[in-house]
């Protein structure tokens, strides 16, 4: 086996050109560490100098998710003190990669999922981030499993847009096939996805090679029928092997499966040298200072099976973070040493809390010191957003409030808000013909609409829960607007499908009663369902408030018993499956390798079941999810 070395806590080369300004100086810094050591063979002091032929540098990015708009307000701890910070945005991904100008064997990648999770795919589907990914014009690009959510016809138009811009971006996927005579491979022209590309980066020809996640695109996305999904490993030694015989010694693996699945994939390949992934949204590298948790070293390094290191690298989500891998080949094209740097991209404006708790913005002279500071810091980089990058989403941004106003629907009943059945209502959530709705064993007619759009969104799932306080107005009598589903469901929350066992929906349940009932916290968390309906007494204790519950088949619409045993599909919001308002149950759930994070906008899935309703009414008697009420002081609710 080759003498390889690993070292993590190489500065980057990129940061290497900010800090020293000097291109000259970064390259000779990059080969001299190639001397470095191996986990578990000889310290870098004694390691024999090695000789590097080749260095490629890896720009990439992944799962975006349509957040092209950055985070303000967003705490890090800098230099050990809580600082609010603006994070990430695309325009700033934009700056960061036009800052690599001029560096050396320099690839641009994005690992999958452009889009699903904010209203800049709701509106637009894909075109607002076809064109910002044209300010950076990417080498390739492989196709998440959420390319797929809205079909085939969604994925070209975006394909189309993004060729529109001028870039020459690869789209490659060794293990989608579409069938020919479809949007992805249309009669008479080559099909949208190329199993492989060839990139000719400093004179050396380097393999991309493409791998979509199979299940979970087929099981919640969707796909045309006729669209093959191929078995990821072996889909990827057949590309590999083709690109071996043809001369090609470099091969790159740009994939959406997650981090640890490309672990275990690299043991599985024969020629691989470096993985690009993206689907888990997984945070590489030493993060721990400015109060993040990471899942492992950036990169990480695995071995094939031919028993060679292969650079595994990932970059967290959401515009909020890029990374710079450099991979040193020697003379026969093997990988010698892996280095680089995740990096969180922030503002140049901070704040911090002031003696009475408030946050408060630090004057200009305290702010440019901090940043000065902060440029020694390898896992931060301050930088503006890149004005041509600007001037692509304001013409986006500018149409959102005017998409507001569109008309998707029209409300044949009012639908009222509640909270908990029996309880006093609240006036200012009253719209007219809601007047007695808190006095009806029915509860929330908004929370069971909401609930139903989830589970109609999914295709797994058997059925959906929504907290009563995650639906913040009622809908009257009338036209419902864009405006309308957005004031009922404000916040940027995505939908979870967890496996649970009946006696875990029961227990979910119990948490969403006893959170408000027991623990004195607020009535938001009573639960609401579709596809899902008992009995509730409030008067009796914990474990003994849930009677006859029963899961509608989705096939033949017919009510059964919950089963303790059997295992369940359920849909609900991120909020709820990370264990807000007390869902404790649903907290542990998801820590389960069958949990799915579909990544859909829940406000998407509300305004989707409208416009395919047309009319929204509340369910019927039977659908809802209290079928009986007797109120904590006894009193049994029509």
């Amino acid at each position: 086996m080759k003498a390889f070395s690993s070292d993590t806590g190489l500065p980057s080369l990129a940061h290497l050109l900010r800090r020293a300004g000097a291109l000259a100086l970064a390259l000779p810094l990059l080969l001299a560490a190639c001397a470095g050591s191996a986990p578990g063979t000889r310290s870098a002091a004694t390691a024999p100098q090695l000789q590097t032929t080749f260095v490629l540098n890896i720009a990439h990015i992944n799962d975006h998710h349509s957040h092209l708009e950055a985070f303000a307000n967003t705490e890090l701890l800098l230099e050990g003190m809580p600082t609010q910070v603006e994070l990430g945005g695309f325009a700033r991904q934009t700056a960061y990669f036009k800052s690599l100008a001029g560096t050396p064997n320099l690839l641009k990648l994005h690992a999958g999922d452009a889009f699903t999770g904010s209203l800049y795919y709701t509106f637009f589907k894909g075109q607002a981030d076809a064109q910002m990914m044209g300010t950076v014009c990417f080498d390739a690009f492989i196709p998440g499993n959420h390319e797929f959510d809205d079909g085939d016809a969604v994925l070209r138009d975006f394909l189309d847009a993004l060729a529109a811009t001028g870039c020459r971006t690869a789209v490659v996927s060794a293990n989608v096939v579409p069938q020919a005579g479809t949007p992805l491979a249309p009669d008479g022209k080559p099909p949208y996805l190329s199993p492989w590309a060839i990139r000719n980066v400093g004179g050396v020809k380097i393999g991309l090679v493409g791998l979509t996640i199979a299940g979970k695109t087929q099981a919640s996305s969707r796909p045309l029928p006729s669209t093959r999904f191929l078995p990821e490993a072996a889909a990827a030694q057949k590309a590999i092997d083709a690109l071996r015989a043809q001369g090609v010694r470099h091969i790159v693996l740009l994939t959406h499966q997650g981090w640890q699945a490309d672990r275990a994939l690299a043991a599985q390949l024969s020629g691989v040298d470096v993985i690009i992934g993206g689907d888990s949204h997984t945070l590489l590298g030493d993060f721990q200072a400015l109060g993040l948790a990471s899942a492992g070293p950036y990169p990480t390094v695995a071995r094939n099976r031919d028993g060679e290191p292969v650079c595994i690298g990932q970059a967290w989500e959401y515009s909020k973070a890029a990374a710079l891998m450099q991979v040193a080949f020697d003379g026969q094209g093997a990988v010698m040493h892996c280095g680089g740097q995740a990096v969180l991209l922030i503002g140049e404006r901070f704040r911090r809390k002031d003696a009475t708790g408030a946050w408060q913005a630090m004057d200009a002279a305290s702010g440019a010191a901090l940043q000065s500071r902060l440029a020694a810091n390898p896992a931060l980089l301050v930088l503006p957003p890149d004005p041509q990058a600007s001037e692509v989403l304001a013409r986006f941004s500018g149409q959102v409030e005017a998409q507001k106003a569109r008309h998707i629907g029209e409300a044949a009943q009012p639908l009222c808000l509640v909270r908990v059945p029996g309880e006093p209502a609240n006036p200012r959530t009253q719209s007219p013909g809601c007047e007695t709705a808190h006095t009806l064993a029915r509860g929330s007619d908004v929370a069971q609409v909401v609930a139903r759009a989830f589970l109609q969104a999914s295709r797994r799932a058997d059925f959906a829960l929504q907290n009563a306080g995650g639906v913040r107005a009622p809908i009257a009598a009338g036209p419902v607007t864009m405006d309308t589903a957005f004031t009922v469901l404000p916040y940027n929350n995505v939908l979870v499908e967890l496996e649970l066992t009946g006696a875990q929906v029961l227990a979910a349940l119990e948490d969403g009663v006893a959170n408000h009932l027991d623990k004195g916290q607020s009535t938001g968390s009573h639960p609401y369902a579709a596809g899902l309906r008992w009995s509730l007494d409030l008067s009796q204790p914990r474990g003994q408030r849930f009677a006859s519950v029963q899961v509608q088949d989705k096939t033949s619409g017919q009510w059964q018993a919950l089963e303790p045993q059997r295992r369940y599909v359920l849909v609900t919001s991120d909020y709820l499956a990370s264990g807000r308002d007390g869902y404790a149950t649903l907290a542990a759930a998801s820590r389960g390798d069958s949990t799915v994070n579909t990544y859909q906008l829940y406000t998407q899935t509300f305004v989707d079941d409208i416009v395919a309703r047309g009319t929204l009414t509340r369910p019927a008697g039977g659908e809802m999810s209290h079928q009986q009420v007797t109120t904590r002081d006894g009193r049994r609710l029509p």
